[in-house]
């Protein structure tokens, strides 16, 4: 067997040059297979994230457009239209002049678990 310097193995391990079938081949596979099966989603900050604005209904150009809770607590009644314009020109890159924002309450009617904004054309 010949004697492999640390160089050339490691040319070889990143240009992937070895025969199919060989016991390097299926260490490598093994390696590859190990690292995206067993590597934590939390290294690479891609968590998926539900969409905080999201479109329920569009008809004749006037729209029904959801908006979660965290993006319109904490802002002043009379300012919500004004908020709920930018979240969905952000979300769509369209100009949507909001008509109203009611609140999607629990079933006690204490908690506000969402918002509907009405947009007209």
């Amino acid at each position: 067997m010949a004697e492999v310097d640390g160089a050339s193995l490691g040319r070889r391990l990143i240009f992937w040059d070895f025969p199919r079938a060989s016991w390097q081949y299926d260490l490598v596979v093994a390696l590859i297979l190990l690292f995206i099966f067993a590597t934590p989603r939390e290294w690479f900050h891609d968590q998926p994230k539900a969409s905080g604005v999201v479109l329920l209904s569009s008809v004749h150009g006037a729209s029904q457009v959801f908006i979660a809770s965290e993006l319109l607590s904490g802002i002043d009644e009379a300012q919500r239209t004004n908020r709920a314009e930018i979240l969905i020109r952000e979300r769509t890159g369209r100009k949507s002049h909001v008509v109203r924002v009611e609140p999607i309450k629990d079933e006690a009617e204490k908690e506000i678990k969402g918002f509907v904004a009405y947009t007209a054309p």
